[in-house]
C-alpha cells in the first residue's frame, strides 16, 4: 500500500511540474534530444559499440558452439542459422546502423 501511495503521489507531482513547464519546454527537450543523436560524435561512438558487440558475439558464438555441439536441439540451431544469415546481410539495424 505504501507503494502504491508513493507512486500515486509521485504521478501527481510530475503531473503538475509538467503542466507548468508545459509544451514549449517539452519541445525543447525533443529538439535537444535529437540534436544529441545526430551528431556525428555519437553515432560514430553508438556504430562503433554495435560493432564491437557484433564482434564480440561472433567469438562467444564460436566459444559457445565448440563447447556445446550436437547438444543443441536442431530447432534452436535452425534459429541461430536464421538469425546469422539475416544479419549478415549488411542492412541497417533498428539503430540505422550498419552490419559492416
Amino acid at each position: 500500500m505504501r507503494y502504491r501511495i508513493t507512486f500515486i503521489a509521485g504521478v501527481a507531482v510530475g503531473y503538475v511540474l509538467g503542466t507548468r513547464a508545459g509544451r514549449e519546454r517539452y519541445e525543447q527537450l525533443k529538439k535537444s534530444a535529437r540534436e544529441f543523436t545526430q551528431n556525428p560524435a555519437v553515432r560514430n561512438a553508438a556504430e562503433s559499440a554495435a560493432q564491437t558487440s557484433r564482434e564480440v558475439a561472433e567469438k562467444a558464438y564460436h566459444v559457445v558452439s565448440e563447447k556445446v555441439g550436437d547438444h543443441v536441439p536442431d530447432s534452436v540451431a535452425e534459429r541461430v542459422r536464421s538469425l546469422r544469415e539475416r544479419s549478415q546481410g549488411g542492412a541497417e539495424d533498428d539503430w540505422g546502423t550498419t552490419n559492416t
